[in-house]
C-alpha cells in the first residue's frame, strides 16, 4: 500500500509501513544541505576574493576549501534528487504543469556549475572565462537555492517538530 505525503512536499510515493524512516532521512539530507549550501557560498567568495590577491598560497587555500565543501555538498545533494525522484519523474512523464519552475532552473543551473566547477579542476591561471561564467553562475544559484530553501523552510520546520 502506497500514501502520498503531499501536505508537506516530502516523499510523494512511499510505502505506508517505511514513511517515518524515509521522512526522517528526507529532513535529515535537507537540513544538511543548509549549511552546506552555506558554507560553499562563503568559501567560493572567499576563493573568488583570494583570487584579486598576490598570494597563491592563499589562493591555493581557498580553492581547496571550496572543492572539497563543494564536493560534499554535491554528494549530499545526489541524495536530495534521488529522495525527490518522483517530482523529477513527474516532470518527464506529465511536464511541467504546476511544478515549480523555480526548482526546475535550480537543478539545471546546479548541474552546469558542477560541471564548470569540475572542468576548471583543469584549467590553471586566473581570471579565466570558464571561471568567471562559474562565479557568475555561482551568483544565480544563490539566488534560486534561497528562494528553494525559502519556500520550503516551513514545511521542513513543520516536519522536524
Amino acid at each position: 500500500m502506497y500514501a502520498s505525503v503531499s501536505s508537506t512536499g516530502f516523499c510523494r510515493m512511499c510505502k505506508v509501513k517505511g514513511l517515518m524512516g524515509k521522512l526522517k532521512s528526507i529532513v535529515m539530507i535537507d537540513w544538511t544541505l543548509i549549511p552546506l549550501f552555506v558554507l560553499t557560498v562563503y568559501t567560493g567568495l572567499k576563493f573568488h576574493g583570494a583570487g584579486h590577491s598576490a598570494e597563491p598560497e592563499l589562493i591555493h587555500a581557498w580553492m581547496v576549501r571550496h572543492f572539497f565543501i563543494s564536493f560534499v555538498l554535491l554528494i549530499v545533494c545526489s541524495f536530495h534528487l534521488k529522495s525527490h525522484r518522483y517530482w523529477y519523474k513527474g516532470v518527464l512523464k506529465n511536464g511541467l504543469g504546476k511544478k515549480s519552475k523555480v526548482t526546475l532552473f535550480l537543478s539545471f543551473i546546479f548541474l552546469l556549475v558542477s560541471i564548470t566547477g569540475f572542468m576548471l579542476l583543469g584549467v590553471s591561471g586566473m581570471n579565466t572565462p570558464l571561471g568567471l561564467l562559474h562565479y557568475k553562475m555561482g551568483f544565480v544559484l544563490v539566488i534560486l537555492g534561497i528562494w528553494h530553501i525559502l519556500k520550503r523552510g516551513s514545511a521542513l520546520l513543520k516536519i522536524n517538530n
